[in-house]
């Protein structure tokens, strides 16, 4: 009976969620929703948020800030370590940082590549690792990976940023596939064009107006509903959702 009786109102109180990227953007907006369906929160990203630090402790919630690069073994393992040591355990991971360097591809230089790769595909991974070695200690988590419909479809000069996500989506099924038995879920969100400060000021004017009249339903998308859908994968109610990739992109990858 414990997975039909779970919190219909997708409740994450008392869990303990652990947010890369959250500075800024998408898990922005994911740390403060988190936060207002009751998790404590763990920020890992290149710079401090003092506005999200208040946010989350204004709702009583506890907060611990972690500054680090994610393509280091150090910081990847210190802010595991720095979460462990403060909330016990790691309930939640969700993998929002990320670079959008995007050039042609006979154009694409070797250290875009790498940037690319080094941090939105190979630095999720070992966080994963990292992360998900102590959930296997603890009994088991959720784990949600930023992938992109990039990931999905071919889009003009995205070879980099493409191939990484297709990745990101690739690893998530693998993880599934290893730890569902050690009640680990894992899963990708991939978004269309999301207007973060950094979404509109890529796609403003004739280039967004024109990509948008590709998208069955006309619009992109807003950080909150990214967030919305992580929020559900988080939650009791997802426990039989594993190894998915949410594809929240307006109908764009149907066509």
């Amino acid at each position: 009976m414990a997975h039909r009786e779970f919190n219909e109102n997708f409740d994450l109180a008392g869990k303990r969620a652990v947010i890369t990227g959250a500075a800024s953007g998408i898990g922005f907006e994911i740390a403060k929703m988190y936060a207002r369906k009751g998790a404590d929160i763990i920020v890992f990203d290149r710079a401090e948020s003092d506005e999200l630090k208040r946010y989350v402790e204004g709702l009583g919630r506890e907060y611990l800030g972690y500054t680090g690069d994610i393509t280091k073994g150090s910081d990847r393992q210190g802010v595991t370590d720095a979460a462990v040591a403060r909330f016990g355990k790691i309930d939640i991971l969700v993998n929002c940082a990320g670079v959008g360097l995007i050039d042609k591809a006979v154009d694409m230089t070797e250290e875009m590549w790498d940037l690319t790769m080094n941090v939105n595909l190979k630095g999720m991974f070992m966080l994963n690792q990292a992360v998900g070695r102590t959930m296997i200690e603890n009994g088991g988590g959720k784990i949600i990976n930023m992938a992109s419909q990039a990931g999905i479809v071919a889009l003009d000069k995205h070879i980099a940023y493409g191939v990484a996500k297709a990745g990101v989506i690739y690893m998530t099924k693998l993880l599934c596939f290893e730890w569902a038995q050690y009640n680990i879920n894992v899963n990708a969100i991939s978004p269309t064009v999301i207007l973060t400060p950094m979404g509109e000021a890529a796609w403003e004017g004739e280039v967004g107006e024109a990509f948008k009249k590709t998208i069955p339903a006309r619009r992109f998308g807003y950080p909150e509903e990214v967030a919305a859908c992580a929020v559900f994968l988080a939650s009791d109610a997802a426990s039989l959702i594993n190894g998915e990739n949410l594809v929240i992109d307006g109908g764009y990858t149907i066509q």
